[in-house]
């Protein structure tokens, strides 16, 4: 109440923010004039100006306003746009690094534009990431317009590039891509052999299309590069077999928490099975032979209960696509992990594909947050604030609209069964298409937008074939004549190809367009159709440069007359008379795109994009949701008793609950629906949050390793701490010669370093000390190693020093990720005995970094000890390209440079003992330059 009273006075935080920038917006409108009355050199002239003023010392907020100014004047001599004011504080909180929430058909593409020339002027490179590769293709050479007017170079990263393009596309000024693209390529990046084969060079500054479904939505699945393992195809054959032999009394199924469980009857008749098929070892399903068999039954049960086609996959060409929940786009490459997917696949008998090992990962939100700025834009994310806040540190500023939003958003109507929600959803088109207003039927699956499709087609209506040529001529003939055409298209996963011409062409008259959660994306739908889209379609074979100017003039026409048609299809509602009133009264509700929800989602984020397609632009417009209590919102978390209640105040078949209250409580329903996702998805971010702290010194280090000329003292400095680590062990300080393991120590020797070294010998004469043996034992080790060199040549050497090390890192990095896999698996158990799962979770972490580290040392000093080179007779041995590394998983595939610090040797010149940064690199085995009178590993070199 108080909060309420505080801002009607004071305003908002979001409102003052706004007011904030309202100076400057003056200042950049009163450049306009002298900014306009350039020549188009004298423009151009001003990004070499602004570059210099940035070198000399400027910031760039120093310079926003003149730069806003000369970006506004570019987009309207190269596109004919010019930014509104509420565009250009959109640009503002863009380049301050957060989140530019505008509504649909406001320009946000436009207003990107802006901080996207302000910040590539610092000369590092400004990633602008979409959601796929169209937009991709689309924004940078629309807006690349603007960019190659002022000078600035423009790069686009598509699937398909090789690494040649990709890094020419990289080193550009501006560079769209997708947020897949980037992640692999970092991937990629830090699974290459050399500096020169690494495509990206830094994360300065990234501005994200559709934020809110990149950062949110997408980020649930990490990014991995994987690897085949054996082929066990017929394994998950077999296992797919028992599941029609099961009935619902043998699993129970959690569809709130998305779990299902074997009961102790279907275990029984699983052990059976399994028994019967040769696939069981041992006497029991549960002993630990079989803990893989109880993994795979496990996920099969979850493809055959939890996962549905064509909502959560689809089948196509003999693949199993996985179809993205929040967008309804399919996402082929991606796969499920830890054998789902080919259960998936063995459930709807397609080739099982080998299951795949990680060879390296990252999720969406480290990736992220490693640029130094980070900003986004959606017309969606003031209801995923906190999280975006809590995990990015990105603000949420809602942008005012340029004109009002004149959309009327109507309360819901709930009926009790679906087939009364159908009903209704169709009398409600047929009413709307008979007085010709486009008509967006948003569904939440593919099944949902199928059901709709046939429902209609058995009450008349005929779906649009795009593969035809002329495919909307018929609706746009009807338009012309003023009749309904009784046509609709469907947009699903299934005509993803044709998604921005449906979208586009979806305001025309008469229009109706059924789609799942994608419709729209990136694509406005404009009242009376798409002058763009229509062009494209109609004139592209036309060669004749009067005809096909011509056919413009009547394209534009017709546009014209059927905005004029779709604004005034408005709808008179007779209303109940009021008590006392003899006559009833009516309501008129506006023309323009109206928008029908099929259903709720769990997120109210995709129920605001599906109301956003209408209104664009101060247009009028309408929505209203149609809800069931058979929809799996209201089934899985609505009340049990609802349908009995309404049962017993009347609610007869085909009527509905209307009220505003309703649509409070299915908001507060939603809330909790998103706020126990944000828990899911915060939990496990800590957990990989501890992976990603090991990933970035392990890759970072690797960068150092290839920059390095020789890794020389590196491999020596292994080698020595491999030598005194094992020494260590058979030989502990401050013990009598007698209590030595000397048998011990030479069989370790032998086994590593493939030298037989006397130390029986040694440790028999008068008065040798352990660290007597030990400098022996270097010395030995050092000049078998130096021979090598001398023989080769330290140019072979180092090429060969250097290979292996960084095989061995990638092989041993590959192994520690399997490992972590497993351990995040079962982690949760320690809950059981009243420990934390996360500590548990970091401190085994740790432990298994330090045996990777350790384990290290051993195989690159192994590898070395025994390496041969065989050149061909009389020649020296030929140094050949250190190649990027191939997909082996026989050699090690991935990013592994050891985490220690202090195995990288360094100068030891002007070192300061209280300033680290002046100490270089320091040999492990090297006093440490603090003075402390310890080794560097055991004080400031040692791994925390």
């Amino acid at each position: 109440m108080i909060g309420a009273l505080a801002r009607k006075f004071f305003g908002s935080a979001n409102d003052r923010r706004i007011k904030g920038y309202q100076s400057r917006i003056d200042a950049i409108n009163a450049l306009e004039p002298e900014v306009a009355a350039l020549s188009d050199e004298a423009l151009k002239a001003r990004t070499a100006e602004f570059r210099k003023q940035v070198a000399d010392g400027k910031t760039l907020d120093d310079i926003l306003i003149p730069a806003f100014a000369t970006v506004r004047e570019a987009a309207k001599r190269t596109l004919g746009q010019r930014h509104f004011d509420v565009q250009l504080i959109g640009g503002m909180v863009l380049h301050e690094g957060d989140i530019a929430e505008m509504k649909t058909g406001e320009g946000k593409t436009l207003v990107a534009t802006l901080a996207v020339y302000l910040n590539a002027l610092a000369g590092k490179g400004v990633h602008v990431v979409t959601v796929n590769d169209y937009l991709a293709r689309r924004d940078s050479e629309w807006m690349g317009q603007i960019y190659n007017f002022l000078g600035l170079t423009v790069g686009v990263i598509v699937h398909g590039l090789d690494d040649a393009e990709r890094k020419q596309a990289y080193s550009r000024d501006i560079t769209y891509g997708t947020n897949n693209e980037y992640g692999f390529d970092y991937l990629r990046d830090n699974m290459k052999y050399r500096l020169e084969d690494m495509v990206q060079r830094g994360h300065s500054y990234a501005i994200v299309d559709e934020v809110d479904s990149i950062l949110i939505d997408e980020a649930r699945t990490p990014l991995i590069i994987s690897g085949p393992l054996d082929d066990r195809s017929e394994f998950y054959n077999t296992i797919d077999t028992f599941f029609p032999k099961l009935d619902k009394t043998d699993y129970e199924v959690d569809e709130k928490q998305r779990t299902v469980t074997l009961t102790e009857a279907g275990m029984e008749k699983i052990e059976t099975l399994l028994r019967d098929a040769g696939q069981l070892k041992g006497d029991s399903l549960y002993d630990v032979e079989n803990v893989s068999v109880v993994h795979h039954i496990n996920q099969a049960l979850r493809a055959h209960t939890l996962f549905q086609r064509d909502k959560d996959y689809i089948v196509r060409g003999g693949e199993v696509i996985i179809i993205d929940e929040f967008t309804g786009r399919m996402m082929p490459g991606r796969r499920y992990s830890e054998g789902l997917h080919q259960a998936l696949e063995a459930k709807e008998h397609q080739p099982v594909q080998p299951e795949n090992q990680t060879l390296a990962s990252i999720t969406f939100q480290n990736y992220f947050r490693m640029y130094e700025k980070l900003s986004g834009m959606t017309g969606t994310a003031a209801t995923e604030a906190d999280e975006l806040f809590d995990i990015y540190k990105l603000e949420v500023v809602e942008i005012p609209t340029n004109v009002a939003v004149a959309r009327l958003d109507e309360d819901d109507e709930v009926y009790r069964t679906q087939t009364e929600k159908y009903a209704a959803i169709l009398a409600e088109v047929e009413r709307a298409n008979a007085r010709l207003q486009p008509v967006l039927v948003g569904t939440a699956s593919i099944e949902k937008s199928e059901v709709l499709a046939d429902y209609l087609k058995k009450h008349g209506y005929k779906q649009i074939d795009f593969g035809n040529e002329n495919a909307m001529e018929k609706l746009y003939a009807a338009a012309r004549a003023g009749k309904p055409a009784k046509l609709f298209a469907v947009l699903n996963a299934r005509f993803h190809e044709q998604e921005a011409y449906i979208v586009a062409e979806a305001g025309v008259p008469g229009a109706i367009t059924i789609a799942t959660n994608m419709a729209g994306r990136g694509t406005d739908i404009k009242l009376g159709g798409s002058l763009e889209m229509r062009i494209m379609h109609e004139t592209a074979g036309i060669t004749d440069e009067a005809a096909k100017a011509a056919k413009i003039e009547q394209i534009k026409a017709d546009l014209d007359r059927f905005r004029e048609i779709v604004l005034k299809a408005e709808d008179v509602v007779e209303l109940e008379p009021a008590k006392g009133d003899r006559l009833a009264k009516t309501a008129t509700k506006p023309g323009g795109l109206y928008i029908i929800g099929s259903e709720r989602h769990e997120s109210r984020r995709i129920d605001n994009q599906l109301r956003g397609r209408s209104g664009r632009q101060g247009d009028p417009g309408r929505s209203k949701f149609f809800l069931s209590l058979e929809d799996d919102l209201m089934r899985i978390f609505g009340s049990d008793r609802l349908d009995s209640m309404l049962t017993r105040l009347g609610l007869k078949e085909g009527e509905a609950i209307i009220h505003p209250w309703i649509n409070k409580a299915l908001e507060k329903a939603q809330q909790k629906v998103e706020a126990r996702n944000f828990d899911i998805r915060k939990n496990l971010l800590k957990y990989d949050n501890v992976q990603n702290d090991q990933r970035k010194v392990i890759f970072d280090q690797r960068v150092d390793l290839m920059k390095d000329e020789s890794v020389a003292e590196t491999v020596a400095d292994m080698r020595r701490a491999f030598v005194e680590d094992v020494v260590t062990k058979h030989v502990p300080e401050h013990a009598y010669a007698e209590q030595w393991d000397v048998a011990g120590l030479k069989e370790e020797l032998k086994r590593v370093l493939d030298i037989d070294l006397p130390v029986d010998e040694w440790a028999k004469e008068e008065g040798i000390a352990d660290e007597e043996l030990l400098s022996r034992i270097e010395q030995r080790v050092d000049e078998h190693m130096a021979a090598k060199v001398a023989q080769w040549g330290p140019d072979v050497m180092r090429y060969v020093e250097k290979t292996i090390l960084l095989q061995t890192l990638d092989h041993l990095w590959r192994e520690h990720l399997i490992m972590l896999d497993h351990l995040r698996q079962v982690i949760g158990l320690r809950g059981y005995g009243q420990r934390d799962p996360l500590q548990e979770y970091k401190s085994e972490a740790f432990s298994l970094f330090e045996a990777m580290i350790a384990h290290l040392r051993e195989a690159v000093t192994a590898q070395l000890m025994r390496v041969e080179i065989i050149p061909p007779e009389d020649q020296q041995p030929v140094l050949p390209a250190m190649e990027a590394h191939k997909f082996d998983p026989n050699t090690g595939e991935d990013a592994l440079a050891f985490a220690n610090a202090s195995l990288v040797p360094a100068a030891t010149a002007h070192r300061d003992p209280k300033n680290p940064a002046s100490w270089g690199k320091v040999g492990r085995n090297e006093d440490c330059p603090c003075g402390s009178g310890k080794k560097y590993k055991h004080c400031h070199g040692k791994y925390a």
